[in-house]
């Protein structure tokens, strides 16, 4: 079998550190890139391997490239500290690793969100490249919501990628706010907008297609606040957007530079 490298990267996870390198202990290596944790996130990590490296924040992706990058062996199993490896899952990678047909593997992650499985809403099967060869693919997209880009062939797998997502609504409500402000930010480096349109409409279509189009209706209650976040996130991304840029035009017309 291909030797198997598996990569996460920490910040203060001590809640749920311990289960994600449980459902990895079968794997030939852990890397562990940790970003200045100050609870008991690194202790938790030195019983199941010592190869433990500590780097500042840069951002998800370059993160997560940094402890590819930290890996011994050519195939990687990246997963988030939030994960967990099923066993069924665990089987699958075990076999496809025996005589791997494809570059890298897409697998369904399944997420745990209010006392429930999520069946629908967009949410499952939520496909997410994790097993890949560290030659052919690299972590990319824009922060914070990074995708693995592949430069090759890609199978699938069957078995679930557990996710538990957030411990509450209240935590929900505080990723939201947080990865609001950094993708808003990164929209202003690509020279994106926040027109009207983007403010009003779109959160309106998000609401939309996740709860009727992904039918976010038949997973109850949850379904209905998972379409609302949905919403409540792109509103608050562009509104954050619009933000920084009048900032930006304020600031430039005190230096007494006219926009074009």
């Amino acid at each position: 079998m291909e030797k198997l490298s598996v990569t996460i990267i920490t910040l203060n996870e001590e809640e749920n550190i311990r289960d994600a390198l449980e459902s990895v202990t079968w794997a030939d290596e852990i890397i562990i890139v940790d970003s200045g944790s100050s609870d008991k996130t690194i202790d938790i990590c030195k019983e199941y391997t010592e190869k433990i490296f500590y780097n500042p924040w840069p951002g998800h992706i370059t993160q997560k490239n940094i402890a590819i990058d930290k890996a011994a062996y050519l195939w990687i199993l990246s997963i988030d500290a939030d994960e967990r490896i099923t066993p069924e899952l665990a089987k699958e990678i075990k076999e496809v690793l025996q005589y791997p047909k494809a570059d890298a593997y897409a697998m369904p992650r399944h997420v745990f969100y209010l006392g429930r499985w999520i069946y629908h809403s967009g949410w499952y099967p939520d496909y997410k490249v994790r097993l890949f060869k560290k030659n052919n693919a690299r972590w990319g997209g824009v922060n914070p919501h990074d995708t693995v880009i592949v430069d090759g062939k890609l199978g699938h797998l069957n078995g679930n990628l557990v996710h538990y997502s957030y411990k509450n609504i209240s935590h929900h409500v505080n990723t939201i706010n947080n990865f609001t402000t950094i993708s808003a930010g990164e929209y202003l480096k690509l020279g994106k907008r926040a027109s009207l349109w983007n403010i009003t409409l779109r959160p309106a279509g998000t609401f939309l297609k996740k709860y009727i189009l992904k039918q976010g209706f038949r997973d109850g209650l949850p379904g209905f606040i998972i379409a609302v976040s949905s919403a409540y996130y792109v509103f608050l991304k562009y509104a954050k957007l619009w933000e920084l840029i009048n900032i930006i035009d304020y600031q430039d017309t005190k230096k007494g530079i006219k926009k074009r």
